[in-house]
């Protein structure tokens, strides 16, 4: 009897290392991470495209999203390389931290972002944008955003006629398909590449955790109009103050929410390497959460430059 329960045990430890073993190499657990979210590979199949992306259509809230979004870009430009945060207006603080890939050291950017469909924004003026991600000189930025209209994912033309060109509702679809649960939060992943260097052509995937496919976001070519040289990979705010509190409206809203993003890789010569401090500087090293309209705000460089989290 002994022996064949030792037997009946051995067998179901062999099924059950099996079962384990036969999670797919696209979508293997990333032990190594303090998140320990599924990070699919960047060169596992591409096709399809996003279920649930739109056209934006028009909206006054995301207009004005627009405007904000855009005013605070040209106000950042010159700061390549240095922090200085300044206002988007008198009303509007408008800051950022995480990490700028430098020029010229790739022509594609990859990472797994967090997503919390429970923050809920509650002020139109203000928005929420994290992760956040772009290429240097590519066509599009694709952006969490957090606004008092609903959660999106957007697809921000650089290259066009600017502001959100596809928009993804952060709804059940989207939350089944494109996103995984690690560390306890949701994340989803994100690519952008270079297909043509003399038409400066970009594509932007989400991947897609059904199919185990990355699908196509959006596309598009021509000079980029963002008017900084880098790349991006940030937690950024438009935020203004609670009367009530002293703070940010967010700084409430989000106490609970965590902003991470993990598993960021640069492409080079067809080879996607993690991102490190050679070509891809942090903003700032120690950033103040007042800074931020959000004292208890805590910003963690939680690998070498190729993963970040702000939380409070």
């Amino acid at each position: 009897m002994n022996r064949y329960r030792t037997s009946l045990i051995a067998a179901l430890l062999t099924t059950l290392a099996a079962t384990l073993g036969t999670t797919p190499a696209d979508a293997r657990p990333d032990t190594g991470s303090p998140t320990a979210v599924r990070t699919p590979a960047p060169d596992a199949p591409h096709r399809g495209v996003v279920t649930g992306a739109r056209d934006p259509g028009r909206s006054p809230a995301r207009e004005r999203a627009v405007r904000a979004f855009a005013d605070g870009r040209r106000l950042g430009r010159g700061t390549s390389w240095t922090h200085r945060p300044r206002p988007a207006d008198a009303d509007l603080t408008h800051n950022w931290w995480g990490v700028f890939p430098q020029p010229g050291t790739h022509d594609g950017i990859t990472a797994t972002h967090s997503v919390d469909p429970a923050y809920k924004v509650s002020d139109a003026e203000n928005f929420t944008y994290a992760p956040t991600t772009k290429a240097q000189k590519s066509c599009m930025e694709v952006v969490t955003s957090y606004w008092n209209s609903g959660n999106e994912i957007w697809a921000w033309d650089w290259c066009g006629a600017g502001g959100p060109a596809k928009v993804v509702p952060v709804d059940a679809n989207f939350l089944a398909t494109y996103t995984t649960t690690g560390g306890g939060r949701r994340t989803y992943s994100v690519q952008l590449v270079q297909d043509d260097a003399s038409a400066n052509r970009w594509s932007s995937y989400l991947y897609n955790y059904r199919s185990g496919a990355w699908n196509l976001l959006y596309s598009q070519s021509g000079t980029d109009r963002s008017g900084l040289d880098h790349g991006w990979d940030m937690f950024e705010i438009y935020a203004s103050t609670d009367p009530a509190t002293g703070l940010g409206y967010y700084c409430t809203e989000a106490r609970n929410t965590v902003f991470d993003s993990s598993a960021v890789q640069l492409r080079s010569g067809g080879t996607w390497t993690p991102a490190g401090p050679a070509d891809s500087p942090w903003t700032e090293d120690h950033p103040q959460g007042s800074e931020f309209l959000c004292p208890s705000l805590r910003f963690i460089e939680a690998g070498a430059n190729d993963h970040w989290t702000v939380q409070q």
